[in-house]
């Protein structure tokens, strides 16, 4: 009984075309917002722009939602933690 040989290629796909050809989810990478106004320090003060990265159940809203850089997304974090924590920022809205 001669054994079937398996194909490395999944059943779906066409032959000659590759899993990165299809076309699909094409996306742009979100461009980091204080990269792009060059803004160094995140004030935990400034709460009119800590709330463009908090949804409006408040809470904080994902790098990958906001494209923002790791380091600042780390910053904009703690400053949201501290503006919480002095009551200029609610915990929940609800």
């Amino acid at each position: 009984m001669p054994s079937k040989a398996r194909s490395s290629k999944r059943r779906d796909e066409k032959p000659g075309r590759r899993r990165e050809d299809r076309p699909g989810r094409r996306f742009k990478k979100k461009v980091c917002y204080f990269c792009a106004e060059s803004i160094e320090h995140i004030d935990y003060k400034d709460v009119a722009l800590l709330r463009k990265f908090m949804s409006d159940r408040a809470k904080i809203r994902s790098s990958r939602v906001t494209g923002n850089c790791v380091q600042h997304q780390r910053r904009v974090a703690r400053a949201i933690k501290n503006a919480r924590e002095l009551a200029l920022l609610p915990y929940t809205n609800r």
